[in-house]
């Protein structure tokens, strides 16, 4: 049974037992304490914690889930995986223990033909808590399980909470057993590969009031409701069904490992000679391609983009870990192009929109790919100049081997995205070794610094309770759509996130209203500005957010004046303000909009930002934009403006939004109610919940003002639009009257006078380079006369002083024909340019034919000058930073020439 097929009988199960089914959010989730949605119950949480009551008593999903804790560990096992499927069947109050054991045994040993699992109910082991007779009841006298199939556990095993205060309960799982060809016979306390876990059922029915660890907790009592949460991991059930021995073959995933092991002429699983327990090199390498292709698409796909920080980091990490695994394998061409399309062909059956959205998830890989391949021709010479330092201070005290420090190792991975496997692997070719526990310890320091910031994140999870009290008292009348003013009733003040009865005159904190005309910070819009004006006098507000659904908090700075719980207030906007945040959210829209008229449809927003006067906007794109195109987006959008589009907004179902056409912003997540923005209609027509001027005519002037590169396959668009481009406009005028009045010509005039002055500079900055040249080459004969012999090989080292590198270049294959081929001759000649130090080396036949290779000594001279190079061993040429260092470098190749002759 296919796995999608296996999704499909899930959902269809659990609806017709009266579920909702609940579309899988983006593995981006609005969650402080998450990177991504790293379990099923995720998006549940907040009706869990009592943040927000449940639209529905009962509920199902497949949730797409991503763990990156063990990304080291892929491949390394056939357990470990970073993306996942979690089925998952909630109650909120209604159904409790019986009915979720009910369900679960009815879908797993329902035969195949009927709509089930058609698992063999004889080997399904159910676990339990070791205090929960309730639930070892049920299954033994209600479902029939005999006593020897059912294990009791602690709470190690068999409990479950989140890790602070909140919601928790006993746990049951369900076990298949797979047979004795996977081990021994007894149970799940005695063998977890033979018994694999397929099925947890969380019965949510306590309180808990601390959590010091998994199993240390303080219970505070029963919840007022009890709530059922369970998971099934799609992945495990698809093992089984498909009589697979892993995730890694399963028919989701293994076509990717297929194709890689064709693509490198390797075997997958055949190896012999390992120990046991351990995985053949090949095989891990073939794994990590696996997940890490499926993991990256399914990423992208939910809106990430590769980058340096949080989760564009994990992207970048595994995209490149992917195409190491494969260049390890003896792959070193564009690999990507190959694997993700398998990929995607695999993962569309549960995910159409995957196949719809190719061609920028597509482009984004591909282009993180080549950034990659770059920054390994990059990274090769930063080793090998810390090899050769390394080589210079063995060989300085005495002896031994050259080590590499661990610090360089880990500035390699850390900044220069270079894997510790390839820095050992290289290293090893010359003859150096790594300090690796040196690099590994730095490594562990790394995580232990985002283990306790994530740590403080999760801490800082509590402080929400003080909005969850306040929501309690009844949700924000919203009324930013409506108007600019309202009046209103303080329901709240918190200062330092202690609730407290009043602001007083000096301080800052966040007050709640009953209802509010403030625009709360999302969507990319920041929030408005504005007054809160209450008995005594106005309070400026400096930000408005909303820290848990349904409440909106207003941080107010207070002067003179202070504020009560239970005053009457009036919230006011700043009407200024608001106009301008509405013409650059709108335009915003229609920038968007113009790019997809323009580049075509792949052009998808992926992250936006506007304010007053001001927009950004990021999208999926390869290469830079022309100043053509960049003034045809620029004029495709003044031509919305000046249409005068009319603006509409509406609210309706996610589902018919998006039969609509409705584009979604990457990484937000969306009610079942959502609001979409209309600009002419479905010319532009996205999901948004922020404010917008009612015809385009309203957004004034607007006039791009940058495009670039933020990240690999996503691009950025800078505007302004109303005043603010006006005035940018006005200064540009300004400017080039000046630089007209400067070359004496009429602004129409101003680019061919401005030609013809470059025009004329090239001219004579050619004409001083000739002249240099033939100096440089007239003085060569005086030069030739300055080698020294050593071991009869004539070697001329010189520094030409303010030279580039091609005339450098050049001087030194004069010299060298001029020494001529009789004997060995070698020429090091050593140029500044723009601060900058180069040499270049070359040798003759009779010289190479004694040992002497250019491309080693440049490597030398290099390392001294502080940089890198390399060539073939008749040419080569290097860099460095400290051009003081230019006789130094010129004296390290004589004395490595007599070593390497002596």
């Amino acid at each position: 049974m296919e796995t999608a097929e296996i999704r499909r009988r899930w959902l269809k199960f659990f609806e017709d037992n009266d579920h909702v089914v609940v579309p899988s959010a983006p593995l981006i989730y609005d969650d402080p304490n998450l990177l991504f949605v790293n379990a099923g119950m995720v998006p549940m949480k907040p009706y869990m914690l009592g943040q927000q009551t449940p639209p529905w008593p009962r509920a199902t999903s497949v949730q797409k889930c991503v763990r990156t804790g063990d990304i080291e560990e892929v491949g390394k096992t056939s357990r470990h995986g970073t993306f996942f499927q979690m089925n998952g069947n909630f109650s909120f109050g209604d159904y409790f223990k019986e009915r979720a054991i009910e369900l679960a045994w009815g879908l797993v040993t329902t035969p195949i033909a009927d709509g089930g699992y058609g698992l063999d109910p004889e080997r399904v082991w159910p676990t339990v808590y070791e205090d929960d007779d309730e639930a070892y009841a049920i299954w033994h006298e209600k479902i029939g399980i005999p006593v020897e199939r059912m294990t009791r556990r602690g709470k190690e095993d068999n409990y479950w909470n989140m890790g602070v205060p909140g919601p928790g309960g006993p746990c049951s799982e369900l076990f298949y057993d797979r047979g004795a060809q996977y081990g021994a016979e007894g149970g799940p306390a005695v063998d977890e590969d033979r018994y694999m876990e397929f099925w947890n059922l969380v019965f949510m029915q306590d309180d808990l009031s601390q959590v010091r660890s998994k199993a240390d907790f303080d219970i505070a009592g029963p919840l007022p409701a009890k709530n059922i949460d369970t998971g099934m991991g799609l992945e495990r059930m698809a093992t089984l069904l498909q009589g697979k021995d892993n995730l890694y073959e399963i028919d989701e995933v293994f076509p990717v490992l297929a194709k890689a092991a064709e693509m490198t002429g390797r075997k997958y699983g055949e190896k012999s000679g390992q120990a046991a327990g351990q995985s053949h090199p090949d095989d891990v390498h073939l794994r990590v391609v696996a997940d890490h292709v499926r993991s990256s698409l399914m990423l992208i796909g939910d809106g990430v983009t590769p980058g340096n920080e949080g989760r564009g980091y994990v992207l970048r990490r595994m995209l490149r870990r992917a195409v190491r695994a494969m260049r390890l394998l003896g792959y070193e061409d564009k690999a990507l192009p190959e694997l993700l399309p398998v990929s995607m062909d695999r993962m569309k059956a549960s995910y159409p929109e995957l196949e719809i959205d190719f061609p920028r998830i597509s482009q984004i890989a591909y282009g993180e790919e080549d950034a990659f391949r770059r920054t390994l021709g990059a990274g090769t010479v930063i080793l090998d100049t810390a090899v050769t330092k390394a080589k210079q201070s063995a060989a300085s005290t005495g002896g031994g081997q050259a080590t590499l420090a661990g610090e360089q190792a880990f500035q390699l991975h850390d900044t220069y995205g270079f894997p510790i496997d390839l820095t050992l692997e290289m290293a090893a070719e010359q003859g150096v070794q790594v300090d690796e526990p040196g690099f590994r310890r730095l490594m562990q320091e790394q995580r232990d610094r985002a283990k306790a910031d994530a740590k403080s994140k999760k801490a800082g999870h509590a402080h929400t309770e003080v909005w969850r009290e306040l929501r309690a008292l009844g949700a924000t009348d919203w009324l930013a759509y409506q108007g600019l003013s309202a009046d209103a009733k303080i329901t709240g003040i918190v200062v330092d996130g202690v609730q407290v009865p009043e602001l007083r005159p000096g301080q800052t904190g966040q007050v709640v209203l009953d209802r509010t005309t403030f625009y709360a910070e999302s969507g990319g819009q920041i929030a408005d500005s504005g007054v809160i004006a209450g008995p005594y006098g106005e309070l400026p507000v400096r930000d408005v957010q909303r820290p848990v659904k349904g409440l909106v908090v207003h941080t107010v700075e207070a002067g003179e004046h202070g504020l009560t719980v239970g005053d009457a207030v009036e919230a006011k906007v700043d009407p200024e303000w608001r106009v301008s945040a509405c013409q650059a959210h709108s335009g915003t829209h229609v920038v968007h909009a113009a790019l997809r008229q323009v580049l075509g449809p792949s052009a998808l927003q992926s992250g936006s930002y506007n304010k007053p006067g001001y927009l950004r906007l990021d999208f999926a794109w390869n290469s830079g934009l022309s100043a053509a195109t960049r003034s045809e987006i620029e004029e495709v959008s003044n031509l919305a403006v000046r249409q005068d589009l009319p603006v509409s907004a509406q609210f309706m179902t996610l589902p018919e939004a998006r039969e609509w056409g409705a584009l979604a912003l990457f990484g937000e997540t969306y009610d079942e109610q959502v609001r979409v923005v209309e600009i002419g209609g479905p010319w532009s027509r996205e999901l948004c919940g922020g404010t917008h001027v009612a015809h385009s005519s309203q957004i004034g002037a607007l006039t791009l003002t940058g495009e670039g590169s933020v990240g690999s396959g996503v691009r950025r668009v800078e505007a302004l639009v109303g005043m603010e481009a006006l005035r940018y406009l006005a200064k540009e005028r300004m400017l080039v009257a000046e630089l007209s009045g400067m070359v004496g010509a009429q602004p129409g005039e101003l680019r061919d006078k401005v030609d013809a002055l470059l025009g004329r500079v090239k001219d004579a900055e050619r004409e001083i380079a000739r002249l240099k040249q033939e100096q440089v080459q007239a003085e060569a004969a005086s030069l030739v006369e300055q080698a020294q012999d050593i071991c009869a090989v004539k070697v001329l080292t010189h520094h030409a002083g303010d030279l580039p590198a091609d005339q450098v270049r050049s001087l030194v294959l004069s010299l060298r024909a001029r020494l001529g081929d009789a004997s060995g001759s070698v020429v090091a000649v050593t140029g500044v340019n723009a601060g900058r130090p180069v040499v270049v080396i070359a040798t003759n036949q009779s010289a190479r034919d004694r040992g002497i290779q250019a491309g080693a000594l440049v490597k030398q001279a290099a390392s001294v000058l502080g940089g890198g190079g390399g060539g073939k061993p008749d040419v080569a040429q290097g860099g460095g930073q400290d051009p003081s260092k230019v006789d130094e470098a010129l004296s390290a190749v004589a004395c490595a020439i007599r070593q390497t002759l002596d």
